[in-house]
């Protein structure tokens, strides 16, 4: 199966109708800045569908995409960045434990980024132990993967999967176009 069609639908908080409508939906989290939004639109073919910044915390609200009108990608806000303010991280917090763990969304596959050049940080393992309490389909993406070195780019991506467990791992990088084809087949 391939992407032929991606829309923005809409960008919501909390209690909105769209996550409940029954279409199966992809979820994206990570850090914020880990690339999410540029992964999603590496996926779709076009360039400026998710909006993305070099500044780290851009998402603020989840952000829906209808692809192939039968699936929604579900772009949501970065955790971890410290310059926002208390209140707004815990608001951010709370808007991403409500989607995972108190809505009845359809969530098909959660795709949990992680900066593939530093592999997993603390938030990273916190965000995948609480996936994995809750029994969702996790695909965890090693985003950046180009910074990696190749002299050890084998025994990174090994000390990754050890850290990750039984979770598929999938080398990426948007600049390099690599991991679209293997992230597509496990999503779709």
């Amino acid at each position: 199966m391939k992407i032929e069609s991606a829309q923005f639908i809409k960008s919501a908080l909390t209690n909105d109708f769209v996550f409940e409508d029954g279409i199966p939906q992809i979820a994206f989290i990570g850090r914020s800045n880990v690339g999410k939004s540029s992964i999603i639109n590496s996926l779709v073919g076009q360039r400026d569908l998710a909006k993305t910044s070099s500044f780290p915390g851009r998402t603020q609200m989840i952000n829906v995409f209808l692809v192939n009108k039968s699936l929604y990608f579900v772009d949501l806000p970065g955790y971890g960045y410290a310059r926002l303010s208390q209140v707004q991280r815990d608001e951010l917090r709370e808007m991403i434990r409500w989607y995972f763990f108190v809505s009845h969304s359809n969530q098909k596959k959660v795709v949990l980024i992680i900066d593939g050049s530093i592999g997993p940080t603390k938030d990273d393992l916190e965000m995948l132990h609480s996936l994995e309490a809750h029994r969702k389909d996790i695909v965890v993406v090693a985003n950046k993967i180009d910074k990696v070195k190749k002299s050890v780019y084998k025994k990174h991506l090994h000390l990754i999967s050890n850290e990750i467990g039984a979770h598929t791992l999938i080398p990426y990088s948007t600049k390099d176009k690599v991991g679209i084809n293997e992230l597509l087949k496990e999503i779709l």
